[in-house]
């Protein structure tokens, strides 16, 4: 495997540590909210900020999926294929997915740029000036446009050389035992 998709996989792991640290504080301020309504009080805002970190640990957090091999897929007929043959399912499909976080990302800039010309808040009690999330939830969709874009180019380049196990590593289904 190159050093690039290595390098690639450590980043989305440090990500993925991140993630899982955002939602377990999204999880403590639940549980706070939750202990100060029995006791008649408030913190207030718990379900606006959920629902802004849900949406940015998400963005962030599939990106690491896509290094880990983790994303859903259905492989009945790649299963039944020769190497060359599910490499170039692979291929497929992992370009299928760049290409979709790419519009993604480029749709979801025109959102977050009408956000900063209007500075738009939310209609809510906090009035969360809205770039904020939707700087950090298209940062994490731009993530995952160049993490795809850097594995389809190895896939490629593995794919051309003939090269379908590192094909397989970079992209392949999981096999699960």
């Amino acid at each position: 495997m190159t050093p690039l998709v290595n390098f690639i996989r450590r980043i989305n792991d440090r990500i993925a540590i991140a993630v899982g640290l955002m939602l377990l504080a999204c999880v403590a301020f639940t549980l706070i909210e939750i202990v100060a309504r029995r006791v008649g009080g408030s913190l207030g805002g718990v379900d606006e900020i959920s629902g802004y970190v849900m949406a940015i640990t998400t963005s962030w957090g599939i990106s690491y999926a896509l290094t880990e091999q983790a994303h859903v897929r259905i492989d009945l007929l790649r299963q039944r294929l020769l190497p060359l043959g599910r490499a170039i399912f692979d291929a497929l499909a992992l370009l299928c997915l760049a290409a979709t976080a790419i519009v993604v990302a480029w749709r979801g800039w025109a959102v977050l740029e009408k956000t900063l010309d209007t500075g738009a808040r939310a209609n809510t009690p906090l009035e969360t000036p809205l770039w904020i999330p939707q700087m950090l939830w298209w940062a994490g969709w731009l993530w995952f446009s160049v993490s795809a874009t850097i594995l389809v180019i190895a896939v490629l380049v593995n794919l051309l050389s003939g090269n379908f196990k590192a094909v397989d590593e970079i992209a392949g289904a999981r096999e699960e035992a």
